[in-house]
């Protein structure tokens, strides 16, 4: 790690005289910020955010987010098959078997977690995104549940009339196309967009195929009110490959899951997943004066889900409502001025369950029959106070109000309700300017994340009322600023996360499948540091280099289990389960002659802990990347022809691991070297 700083370094101050020679003035664009409703640049945010523009997400090839999220520090993410996410912020995916959890996500200011906890990442199509920006740590002072963080998924802002076709294809069966079109004037505009993306995977039944449609409109009725909606449906298909042993990883990391004792393989019994769903929304923002704003949304989202795992079919019929309202009221008095953000946030959700038998693929006899309904209420206030624009001090808090209710038809009757006890989450930040380059934060935050349903009723088909939310408070301080005539952003942050009640994974061993269970067990204590550079080295339409930017990130991961008793061991002090010490990432993004560009990636993720007790890790591994392409335009229309390679290095390692895994099962084969192939035409129209 030491020559790859060493080699950043060099590159870095070498170019800074030539820099400032051709371009004295470049400057990065400034980035405002939406979370914790600031509305700053980023630097003078009192938050750790980690911020992704539309030209970072399409340094890749567009086919996942996974690329994209694990440049951001002390973000990761991991991918068990093809389509089979697992989203981590400072460690939050450790009682996460799949899926997203204790993470709130909004899509387009309206929640896309469902009041059951859930979020189904993947039906997201990373073309119909404008920007990512996501929050690090406890965000329940205005966003509730999850003590992870908050993802906030922004529509793309439609500047012109256009077309765009693309298609791309690659290794392992690769195909995407894709068709949108947008058009904007005075009083409404508007964005469409299909999808289709299929692969056939690199290991033994890990085929995907995504059908996905997106719709944004907005009408402004007059300059105080704007309407705007949102539609979105996806039809996912993927294919579920299952864990391996470390034995049956390095014979052969492209088989499936194959047959053990009792248990059938992967194959055999057509392990995958079955996701449809529509999520529809409708938003109305009010500007009532200079002062006083309001914004309100309401969405619905409705899921036909369905999943042959290795035990057993589970088929769910998931039905979402929720509305969100808030309003912002600013004073501006000259030296003080104030802004103050309140409102309420309602989830309602109903999750009819039925579980089958599994016979070789084929759905058999019901086993279970159960109807799981979850309700969230989120009352939120914050106050900001700030001293001739140098001095912010923010007080934060919101109300939480979470419910469950469990009927049962079969294998017996049963009718349960869990209401948990009422969450207060505060957040207190102060953040300082040293000068108009340099600022300096603290923040106090305190976060609550109940049990998922998955988590209350999992694959074991027990409704757990022992279960109890987890509850942390972090604290953190950091410095933010610009260096360069603001072409290089920095940022460094240490925190300190302290969680209670931990909740874990474990596996019933002595059930066909071992189906995943879950306990509250102990504390953890959750120290890193996290430094993001991003700097914009050369930029100038005349030299032969147009642009050249660098950037990395690092990730320092001390995190121990704390009070932490499995069965008869004392786990205390052993290291987070899933969570690497450290990761690394350096990116160089260069344009020549304003057409052709190369986007170079390199990703560095240390030993990962697979069990509680540490007995087993997962190497370390280093990726690397890169996208290579000509872009031209002719009047206003556009093409853009690439290529790229991705796992330059043809790593052998598992992207994503099944954590605490019966009979070790840990290791889900990523994909070897591989290359793409894709092209782009935009045709723009003149009024």
């Amino acid at each position: 790690m030491r020559n790859i700083y060493g080699l950043l370094l060099f590159i870095c101050f070498t170019t800074t005289a030539y820099t400032q020679e051709i371009s004295k003035d470049t400057t990065l664009q400034e980035v405002v910020i939406q979370a914790y409703a600031t509305e700053r640049p980023l630097k003078d945010v009192a938050a750790s955010v980690g911020y992704l523009p539309m030209q970072d997400l399409q340094r890749f090839n567009n086919t996942s987010i996974v690329p994209v999220i694990n440049t951001v520090a002390g973000v990761r993410m991991e991918e068990r098959s093809p389509g089979s996410y697992r989203f981590s912020i400072r460690g939050s995916s450790l009682r996460s078997p799949f899926g997203v959890r204790n993470v709130k996500v909004y899509w387009n200011g309206l929640p896309f977690t469902d009041a059951g906890g859930n979020t189904y990442l993947n039906l997201i199509d990373l073309a119909s995104v404008g920007n990512i920006e996501i929050i690090k740590g406890p965000g329940g002072s205005l966003y509730g549940a999850g003590t992870g963080g908050v993802i906030l998924f922004n529509r793309p802002i439609i500047r012109n009339d256009q077309v765009s076709v693309s298609a791309l294809a690659g290794s392992y069966g690769l195909q995407r196309y894709s068709v949108s079109g947008q058009f904007r004037n005075e009083s409404i505009s508007g964005r469409a967009q299909f999808t289709h993306q299929q692969s056939d995977g690199y290991r033994e039944q890990s085929g995907l195929r995504r059908n996905t449609f997106n719709t944004d409109l907005s009408f402004r009725i007059d300059k105080n009110n704007i309407l705007s909606a949102t539609i979105l449906y996806s039809d996912l298909f993927y294919e579920t490959p299952g864990g391996l042993t470390l034995a049956q990883f390095n014979a052969n990391p492209k088989q499936a899951r194959p047959a053990a004792g009792p248990s059938r393989g992967a194959v055999e019994q057509n392990a995958s997943v079955n996701n449809k769903t529509f999520f529809g929304s409708l938003s109305h923002a009010a500007t009532f004066n200079e002062r006083f704003s309001l914004n309100t949304g309401a969405y619905t989202l409705i899921t036909d889900f369905g999943n042959f795992a290795i035990g057993n079919y589970e088929a769910r019929k998931e039905k979402n409502f929720g509305v969100r309202t808030e309003a912002k009221y600013k004073v501006e008095t000259g030296a003080f001025n104030f802004n103050i953000t309140g409102g309420g946030e309602l989830q309602l959700s109903s999750s009819p369950i039925k579980v089958y038998q599994n016979n070789f693929g084929v759905r058999g006899d019901i086993t279970s029959d159960s109807d799981l309904s979850s309700r969230i209420g989120l009352v939120f206030g914050q106050a900001e106070f700030s001293y001739l624009e140098k001095i912010y001090l923010t007080l934060g808090a919101s109300a939480n109000f979470v419910g469950v209710e469990y009927n049962s038809l079969l294998p017996v009757v049963v009718n349960d309700t869990r209401n948990f006890s009422a969450e207060f989450t505060p957040r207190i930040a102060v953040l300082g300017k040293v000068n108009e380059s340099v600022s300096l934060y603290a923040s106090m935050s305190r976060g609550f994340s109940p049990p998922t349903i998955a988590e209350l009723f999992p694959s074991r088909q027990i409704f757990d009322r022992s279960l109890d939310p987890e509850e942390g408070t972090n604290i953190e301080a950091g410095v933010k600023g610009n260096l360069f005539n603001e072409k290089l952003y920095y940022e460094f942050t240490a925190y300190n996360f302290k969680l209670d009640e931990t909740i874990v994974i474990r596996r019933d061993a002595s059930l066909p499948g071992e189906p995943e269970y879950f306990v509250n067990a102990g504390r953890t204590q959750q120290r890193g540091l996290e430094t993001t550079l991003n700097w914009t080295l050369l930029q100038s339409k005349t030299s032969f280099i147009s642009n050249l930017k660098l950037r990395s990130s690092y990730s320092y991961n001390h995190y121990r289990f704390k009070d932490y008793v499995s069965n008869t061991s004392d786990l205390t002090g052993n290291k987070l389960t899933g969570v690497p010490p450290t990761m690394f990432f350096a990116g160089l993004d260069v344009v020549i002659r304003n057409k052709v560009y190369g986007n170079f990636s390199f990703n560095y993720v240390d030993h990962i802990p697979l069990n509680d007790d540490n007995s087993i890790f997962a190497r370390p591994y280093k990726i690397g990347a890169a996208r290579i392409g000509y872009r031209s335009s002719i009047g206003k229309n556009g093409i853009d022809i690439y290529t790229g390679i991705d796992n330059a290095f043809d790593e052998k390692y598992s992207l994503g691991n099944d954590l605490n895994a019966f009979g070790g099962r840990y290791f889900n084969a990523a994909a070897t070297r591989n290359f793409y192939l894709g092209v782009k035409f935009d045709l723009s129209f003149e009024k």
